[in-house]
């Protein structure tokens, strides 16, 4: 196989919690690759999903994880020593919802982080309580968290719509403004990009992303800053989790 194969169903409704696929292939190392998900692999500091395969033939066998291979097509990858199906198979993916749902929560809540804190991103990462991202700041002083603190809940309770829109790579090159991150740049090669906005035109924050997010600030919940942390002369780590 050559390009990508799987339709992503989650990249059109984040809040689907299962759908219908066929089994493309089963690669030497085992993992299971459809024709459509609703499983989000793992990219972008946001863990892949979890769940079940309800397969034709071989039954009920739980998913540990979602990962790309090289392709790009979704990898999704069971237990060792599992009864494998053969291509053609039919299959009912179900997610793990509780555990997605968290994901998004606390990833659309990184991105109003990225919003209050106007520093170049060095690293980050998402877990079902919490989440964290690395900020290059010279100033140990720059931030606070109180400040940040309250900041976040406020744009939580206002209630922000959360959408995405798509913009052609030259767009995006004529924009360097929009990525935040410095280690990891956002894919490019298709022809086009997505952005993730948060507020009427993204006038809360606006960058690109792959992940998935909640519909609106107010689904993130009250939140607060665990941790800052100095890891490193100029970065600064701050850890958010639900209150």
């Amino acid at each position: 196989m050559t390009g990508a194969v799987t339709e992503l169903v989650f990249r059109q409704d984040p809040y689907a919690r299962t759908c219908e696929a066929r089994v493309v292939a089963v690669n030497d190392r085992g993992g299971i690759i459809l024709d459509r998900t609703v499983f989000y692999a793992t990219s972008g500091g946001q863990p892949g999903d979890s769940g079940w395969l309800e397969i034709e033939g071989t039954g009920t066998i739980p998913l540990a994880v979602a990962v790309y291979d090289d392709n790009r097509d979704i990898v999704h990858v069971v237990p060792e020593g599992t009864a494998l199906p053969q291509p053609g198979a039919a299959v009912l993916c179900r997610l793990d919802w509780d555990r997605r749902y968290a994901h998004m929560r606390i990833h659309t809540c990184l991105h109003l982080l990225c919003s209050l804190v106007p520093y170049p991103v060095t690293g980050g990462g998402i877990s079902t309580d919490n989440g964290r991202l690395d900020f290059d700041i010279a100033d140990p002083d720059a931030v606070n968290r109180e400040t940040i603190g309250d900041g976040l809940n406020r744009l939580i309770a206002e209630d922000h719509p959360v959408s995405d829109r798509w913009i052609a790579d030259e767009e995006l090159a004529a924009r360097p403004e929009l990525v935040r991150t410095m280690a990891v740049k956002p894919p490019m090669g298709t022809g086009r990009v997505r952005l993730v906005e948060i507020g009427a035109g993204g006038g809360v924050d606006l960058q690109p992303c792959g992940g998935t997010h909640v519909a609106s600030t107010a689904e993130i919940g009250p939140v607060a800053v665990q941790k800052i942390e100095n890891k490193g002369r100029q970065n600064r780590r701050i850890r958010v989790g639900f209150a």
